[in-house]
């Protein structure tokens, strides 16, 4: 990443894992699998760039900017540059998303590949607690993404938890959590941080986005939100 090189089979340079990729990353531009095109893609199978379709008015869908947007909107600048597709790969420049597409996307994650519209109401029950109806999700798509793929993800989401950028605050929980931290620049050391967790790791029962906006100075804010949220879960 960057201009540098690294020789990975160098001993004491860095652990040899079979997740482990090094990229010289320059002039990809739009080839076959790689590119914003095929970024953009990806992210609306995991239904951003869209509504939700909760049973709440009012929903806000997100944006995904892509090389026609650019050139209406920046006529003195319409091109595309490496910038930014690797900021659009980072989830920074253009991008906007709402916490309920990001949780909705991790929930495909988290249950192996089947994208689900959120929905506030799980059954209806009768005065005394007897139910009535049982509201099932609906399926929005699945099978979009491999297996395999998708399970390298969570690895990397469980190894943020185990030695990463959740370590000290998730692996302190009861059950094993795996996580996804992000933190959105806003200028002037403000940040908006943001994690995206599900646990437990191997039977997956919650989904947890969490964003706190207009942080100064720090960006971990979010996590002892989201680790005190989910105490209080896995302890009823």
């Amino acid at each position: 990443m960057g201009g540098s090189w690294l020789d990975r089979y160098k001993k004491g340079n860095c652990p040899i894992s079979k997740r482990l990729f090094l990229y010289h990353w320059r002039r990809y531009g739009d080839q076959k699998g790689l590119g914003p095109t095929k970024i953009k893609e990806y992210l609306e199978k995991f239904g951003w760039n869209q509504k939700t379709g909760i049973d709440l008015p009012g929903e806000a869908e997100g944006f995904i900017p892509d090389k026609e947007w650019k050139k209406k909107t920046f006529p003195n600048d319409p091109g595309w540059w490496d910038g930014d597709t690797y900021n659009l790969s980072i989830g920074q420049g253009f991008l906007q998303i709402t916490p309920l597409e990001v949780a909705a996307s991790f929930v495909s994650i988290a249950n192996g590949g089947k994208l689900l519209q959120p929905q506030v109401v799980k059954e209806i029950i009768d005065s005394k607690k007897n139910p009535i109806e049982e509201i099932k999700p609906k399926v929005i798509r699945e099978n979009f993404i491999k297996p395999e793929n998708l399970q390298i993800v969570r690895e990397g989401m469980r190894q943020a938890v185990t030695s990463g950028s959740a370590t000290g605050w998730l692996d302190q929980l009861r059950v094993p959590a795996a996580a996804k931290t992000g933190t959105a620049e806003l200028g002037k050391e403000f940040y908006n941080n943001w994690v995206t967790v599900f646990a437990p790791y191997e039977d997956p029962q919650i989904v947890l986005t969490i964003i706190i906006e207009n942080v100064k100075g720090v960006q971990t804010a979010a996590l002892p939100v989201a680790k005190a949220v989910l105490e209080w879960y896995f302890a009823r």
